[in-house]
Order: C-alpha cells, then sequence, then structure tokens
C-alpha cells in the first residue's frame, strides 16, 4: 500500500485528533522543502516521508515523532538547519530528525569511513532516544518496500545492511512485525528464486490446512466461550524467512512445529493459564514444545505461551496464548508503549529500555571500549547482532548471551561482583572449566568467595564479551 497524507491524518485521527494541526504543518513543510525533489519510481520525493509516517502512525505514534518521520530527510537533503527545526516545531522533534541524518560525507577520506561512522550513529542513536531507532526503522521499512526501483547491486546491498543491522536492532526492541516483513523483503532480493519457491509452497500449505485451522479456531473459541473467557482468535502462518532458516537447518516444510499458529488472545494473566488447560483438554500437546514465556519473559520482553498439539489430520499446530497488552508487545515492542501508556510512553520506553533489556548495557559498554568506527560496528556485529544462546541461572532467570561465551562472561553479566570472586562453574550440575563455550539452555552456577585473588589475566583472552573483559581490565588496573 502507498499511503497518501489523507491517510496518515485519518489514521491520527482515530488515536489523537489533538495533534492533526501540528502534523499538518510538519507535512506542508517538508514537501515545501522537498519540491521537485523525485524518487527513482517517479512519485514526488513527499510520498516517501508520508509513508514513513504513516508507518509510525500505525504504531500510534507521538505527534513528536510523526512529525519528524515527515521531516527526516530535510536536514539531509534540502538547505534547512537544525535550528530551523528548533523554531518551527520544537527541540525534541529538531533532536529526532538531526538523529536519523547521516553524517556529512565531507568529514571523511573515504566511502567506508563514511558508511561506518553512520552504521555507528544509527545504532547508537538507541542510548539517547530509542524513538531515532523506530523512525529508521520505518525508514527502511519503506525504503525495502520500494526497493524494485533500484539497480540489482542495490538491492542486494541494501537487503544485506537490512538483515545486518536493521533486522537485529528490531528483534531487540521487540518490533516483530517490522522485523518479519524486513527479512522477508531482504530473502526476496538475496535470494529471489528461493524466496519465491517458499511463498507458493506456503500459500499451499495455507490452503491445504485451512480447514484444520478453522476447525480448531471454532472449537476453542467455543469452549472459552462456554467457559466465559473473554477471547480473540486470529491464525497465523510462519514468514518466508523464518521458513526458510528451518529448511536451512535441514528441517522439511511439514515437520516445522510452529509453521501454522494460532494467536488466542484474554484478559488477563489467569486467563491465559485456563485457557492453556481448555487447549489441551480438547487438543493433545507435545510436551517438549511448550514454553512459558509469561513466567519467563524472553530478553526483548515478549510474553507468552507456546504450546504445540496434534491438530486434525494429523497437523502440528502452535497455539499463542497472551493476554491483549502482551499482544501488542508481541506485534511491536517497545513500540506498543504509545498504544498502552499514551502520553508517558516515550520516558517509559527509555527507562525500561536501559533497566529491563539486556542488550542495551551491552551497546553501551561497546560503544565506550571501542572509539574506531570499524572495530565498534564489528564488535557489535560479533557480540550483538550475532548467533544467541539462552542459558539460565540457578533461580530459572534466562539470560542472553552471545554464542561463544564463557563462564566468565556469564559471572560479569550477573555482577562484577561476581565475576571478579569467581573461583570455579559448574554446567548442568557438572564442573566446567572457564574456557568451556556455553550452550543453549545451559544451566549455569558460578561459585564465589570473596577472599578470590580476583579475576587472572589470562580471563581476558578467554572471556568472549566486551563488558566481561572491559571489568577484567579495570580490575588488573590496565
Amino acid at each position: 500500500m502507498n499511503a497518501t497524507f489523507d491517510d496518515l491524518i485519518k489514521l491520527v485521527q482515530e488515536y489523537n485528533p489533538s495533534e492533526v494541526e501540528v502534523i499538518t504543518k510538519a507535512h506542508d513543510y517538508a514537501d515545501y522543502l522537498h519540491k521537485g525533489q523525485v524518487r527513482q519510481s517517479g512519485d514526488a520525493y513527499i510520498t516517501h516521508p508520508v509513508n514513513v509516517a504513516y508507518i509510525l502512525a500505525e504504531m500510534q505514534a507521538d505527534a513528536d515523532t510523526i512529525c519528524a518521520g515527515l521531516l527526516h530527510d530535510t536536514l539531509e537533503d534540502t538547505n534547512i538547519t537544525k535550528e530551523d527545526i528548533v523554531e518551527n516545531f520544537n527541540k525534541d522533534v529538531a533532536n529526532l530528525v538531526d538523529g536519523v541524518t547521516k553524517l556529512a560525507k565531507m568529514n571523511f577520506s573515504s566511502k567506508e569511513e563514511h558508511n561506518l561512522a553512520n552504521t555507528r550513529k544509527i545504532i547508537t542513536g538507541i542510548t539517547s532516544d530509542v524513538r531515532i531507532i523506530i523512525i529508521k526503522l520505518a525508514d527502511r521499512l519503506h525504503n525495502m518496500r520500494t526497493l524494485q526501483f533500484k539497480s540489482e547491486f542495490k538491492q542486494k546491498e541494501n537487503a544485506l545492511e537490512t538483515m545486518e543491522i536493521f533486522v537485529p536492532l528490531a528483534y531487540y526492541i521487540g518490533a516483530y512485525r517490522i522485523k518479519s516483513e524486513l527479512e522477508d523483503l531482504s530473502l526476496r532480493y538475496l535470494k529471489p528464486s528461493m524466496y519465491q519457491r517458499i511463498k507458493e509452497r506456503k500459500l499451499k500449505l495455507e490452503e491445504e490446512s485451512d480447514d484444520c485451522l478453522q476447525e480448531m479456531l471454532f472449537k476453542i473459541k467455543a469452549i472459552l466461550n462456554d467457559s466465559l473467557v473473554p477471547n480473540e482468535i486470529k491464525v497465523r502462518t510462519k514468514n518466508i524467512y523464518g521458513i526458510y532458516k528451518k529448511l536451512n537447518n535441514g528441517e522439511r516444510i511439514a515437520d516445522i512445529h510452529d509453521l501454522f499458529s494460532l494467536k488466542i488472545m484474554v484478559q488477563e494473566v489467569e486467563e491465559c493459564y485456563k485457557t492453556l488447560y481448555l487447549v489441551h483438554k480438547l487438543y493433545h500437546p507435545i510436551n517438549d514444545k511448550f514454553k512459558d514465556y509469561i513466567c519467563n519473559p524472553k530478553t526483548n520482553m515478549y510474553q507468552s505461551l507456546h504450546t504445540t498439539v496434534f491438530g486434525p489430520q494429523e497437523r502440528l499446530v502452535q497455539t499463542q496464548i497472551r493476554t491483549f497488552d502482551m499482544d501488542l508487545v508481541a506485534s511491536f515492542g517497545l513500540t506498543a508503549y504509545w498504544a498502552i501508556n499514551k502520553g508517558d510512553a516515550r520516558n517509559i520506553m527509555q527507562d525500561d529500555l536501559k533497566n529491563k533489556y539486556q542488550f542495551f548495557k551491552s551497546l553501551v559498554d561497546i560503544n565506550s571500549m571501542f572509539k574506531d568506527n570499524q572495530e565498534f560496528v564489528r564488535q557489535v556485529k560479533s557480540e550483538l547482532f550475532s548467533d544467541k544462546i539462552y542459558v539460565y541461572t540457578t533461580k530459572g532467570e534466562i539470560m542472553e548471551m552471545p554464542k561463544g561465551s564463557t563462564p566468565i562472561d556469564f559471572a560479569y553479566k550477573i555482577h562484577t561482583d561476581v565475576g571478579n570472586t569467581m573461583i570455579s562453574a559448574m554446567v548442568n550440575d557438572e564442573w566446567v572449566p572457564f574456557n568451556y563455550e556455553l550452550k543453549n539452555k545451559d544451566r549455569v552456577k558460578i561459585i564465589t568467595d570473596d577472599l578470590s585473588y580476583g579475576p587472572r589475566m589470562e580471563w581476558e583472552d578467554i572471556a568472549f564479551t566486551s563488558y566481561a573483559k572491559k571489568r577484567i581490565r579495570e580490575f588488573r588496573g590496565r
């Protein structure tokens, strides 16, 4: 869909009609500044910022964010200054536009240096205001939706950058809808024939499974209604890139247990567990496919109960059971706070990002440790944007770690004092050396002694994460 300004205003009026005037002002200002500029599609340039703003409005973004979305290319592509935006709007809008604006090329000796500096600016923008990343994600999403007008080389270059930078950022803030669409759009240009084959197979399987899914939906809805549990149920199919990853790991498409899902939304947490019981009364579960992400949320605050059951026609179907608010967070991540928390959303977003999202502290540490842009980007990609493992503390808390982490990294992630006083480690009730590489679902116990000698110098070489290396170095006084 190519949204118009009228579409944008109609959407904003549904949730924030008092801000229509300032958003109209931002549109008219952007339209004036971009006058005569044309996209490669042949459309007037203003269509791009309007569509970026529309994507933001779909998340019920605040007025400052939508205004910044409309103005996001003005500092880069027109003659106005940040001060002009402050004067015409406010400091917040100006800071957001500045945050998403590329650095001037004249300050760099090569294209590579320029690209690395801009990549760093994009990634670290989240530390000052998460809305900068949200605008960049909306910007990238619309650019990917219109990528067909670029050359084949640019298509693949943009798709690769999207997978390496923007998909992980969308994951970290829990914006699953954007993440899934960016993944599919990227695969479409990186592996077009594979993308098309999976898309066709997916559509065929959806048609073949429709009767089964509708029967399940009807029966589950009936038993919930009879039990006086208010509910809404939706059918979901795994995205094309998700299927591609499973196939790449050697699975057959028919064996993907979460290929089809029924999303069941209820009002209260207690009703989630009651619903789980009622679903299992109707359909036998596969025990090892049950996940309780309500008591143990994912590291990006995703919450839901997952259970895979044997449905009609011998089909495996996953059911995801959550509250309506959990569903908003599951779809939109931190951006759901706009709908849930209204006027306080921005501050709550930033506070929760700092205090609840594990990756945030790692990003701040990497940013402080690596002054060189190339080293910073390399470390972020290897430590934050690479494959993850999820391990458990002795209290059952889930810790997200980069693949390659050791007990030393785990100890310092819990607390600096735990790392500094560690004398040994156990994994799954067995003693392991400090260079043991942690595996997914490992249970880790760190043994400490307040009278210990402290971290050894060689620990820095064994540790994988920047945070652990930094703390070891600080303790050794280097």
